[in-house]
């Protein structure tokens, strides 16, 4: 009984042993597991960023994406910096704070993947995933091929050309030179898969090439309008989206983020201004010789819109849209469209495309929020291709080439198209944010159509 006293009165003594024996087995266990839990959080939290990067997203929205995926996963002191070329990442898991550099991206994206990167992103958010199987899905998806493979690729350019030409100036030899020169620029494309050096080259190659075409076809005596022959085949080069995107972010005040942007953007205009004088200079052609040359026009009313949804199937088909995203993507590009021709004819086509990204914004967010529809880029993105506001930046560096008071006139022009492109990207999101969050109105009513349609499908 004396022997048992000890264990009855002291009931933590004959416990004590076996629990610094049970905890110092798990205390290196669960010393090494956050370390190599925060490691690969960060490591995820790098990748996801350049990709995040890589399809244009907009620098303080993946800093706040970044942040939220840290919090989710138990890390409450996280710092994240993002630049065009740089992404910046700290986190603090209690034993130390953890600090990492990565560099910025070398290749943009294609439409399915950066839908499957925005869906993983918010899958790890939400904690449906863990930051290793993320991993393992991004590598995934950033090494998928393309889903119409290389065909799809030269076939959807060829497309997307023809329905631009359509747009911008309908005429059968424009519509033609468009078919023959879209499939021209769609194999240089393809042989430069998974090259991503090979980008700022091949945009300045393709220019010289197209250009010499162009204007010894002119030479010879094809009727043809020189600059509207060469945008359609050359739009995919066109940095529209990237200005566009770099004065939002200097109206957000991200001055470094916005400025490398459109130094990056007119840059890529230069480029392509010398390849187009490259190609004029090979055809015997000065740029100051360039006029317009346009033959009949198509005047059926019908075409231009036609060449709207002409140009959406090639652009699902070319950047390889996820699946079950075309009518949605047709369905942006066709209101914007009209938002942007009925503006047109009101307040002139500089200031259009301000109406145009005005309703394309709260659109592209309705889809996806709202009727679950493709990420917000992927419905958005090709509008600003539609609006072309890189073609008029380039048709202005080839005016201040050849005649310099008609050329500032073009960029500031230019600027001014920019400006209102990237204020209705600014006032869209907000008209969003506004009408839904604010006044909660159509916010009900929106959402009551959408488990509308989700009730509908589940009966199906």
């Amino acid at each position: 009984m004396q022997q048992e006293k000890p264990k009855q009165t002291d009931p933590g003594t004959p416990q004590a042993p076996p629990t610094p024996q049970a905890d110092a087995v798990p205390s290196k266990d669960t010393a090494k597991d956050p370390t190599k839990e925060t490691s690969t959080l960060i490591d995820f939290m790098c990748r996801l960023g350049q990709a995040y990067l890589a399809s244009g997203e907009q620098t303080a929205q993946i800093e706040l994406l970044l942040r939220r995926i840290a919090s989710a996963h138990g890390i409450r002191k996280s710092r994240v910096v993002a630049f065009p070329t740089a992404l910046f990442v700290s986190v603090d898991d209690g034993t130390g704070e953890r600090f990492t550099l990565a560099e910025g991206p070398t290749t943009s994206l294609r439409l399915d993947q950066i839908a499957g990167v925005f869906t993983l992103g918010a899958a790890v958010q939400s904690r449906e995933l863990t930051p290793q199987q993320g991993l393992e899905q991004l590598t995934a998806i950033l090494r998928k091929q393309p889903r119409f493979g290389t065909l799809g690729i030269i076939a959807g350019h060829t497309v997307l050309s023809i329905g631009l030409a359509l747009v911008l100036m309908p005429t059968w030899n424009n519509v033609l030179a468009a078919g023959i020169l879209g499939t021209f620029v769609g194999v240089l494309k393809a042989l430069k898969q998974g090259r991503g050096v090979l980008a700022v080259p091949l945009s300045v190659v393709a220019a010289v090439l197209v250009s010499a075409i162009v204007f010894t076809a002119a030479e010879h005596g094809y009727m043809t309008d020189p600059l509207h022959a060469l945008i359609p085949p050359l739009v995919t080069f066109l940095p529209g989206g990237v200005l566009a995107m770099g004065m939002v972010e200097l109206a957000y005040g991200d001055m470094v983020s916005g400025s490398s942007r459109l130094v990056n953007g007119f840059i890529q205009l230069v480029l392509l201004a010398f390849g187009l004088a490259g190609g004029a200079a090979l055809a015997g052609v000065g740029m100051a010789d360039l006029v317009d040359n346009p033959a009949s026009i198509i005047s059926s009313p019908w075409v231009p819109w036609l060449g709207v949804i002409v140009f959406g199937i090639g652009v699902n088909v070319h950047f390889c849209a996820p699946k079950r995203s075309l009518s949605w993507l047709l369905l942006v590009l066709i209101i914007t469209f009209a938002a942007q021709r009925i503006s047109a004819g009101i307040v002139g086509s500089e200031f259009s495309g301000f109406f145009g990204t005005l309703v394309a914004m709260p659109l592209a967010y309705l889809i996806h929020l709202r009727f679950r529809g493709p990420p917000i880029l992927v419905t958005f993105l090709p509008s600003f291709w539609l609006l072309v506001p890189g073609a008029l930046g380039l048709i202005s560096v080839k005016q201040l080439m050849s005649d310099r008071a008609a050329g500032v006139e073009g960029l500031s022009t230019a600027v001014f198209v920019f400006a209102s492109i990237a204020l209705g990207t600014l006032m869209g999101a907000s008209l969003y944010k506004v009408i839904t969050e604010s006044l909660g109105l159509w916010q009900l009513q929106v959402g009551r159509v959408g488990r509308y349609f989700g009730r509908t499908k589940t009966k199906k």
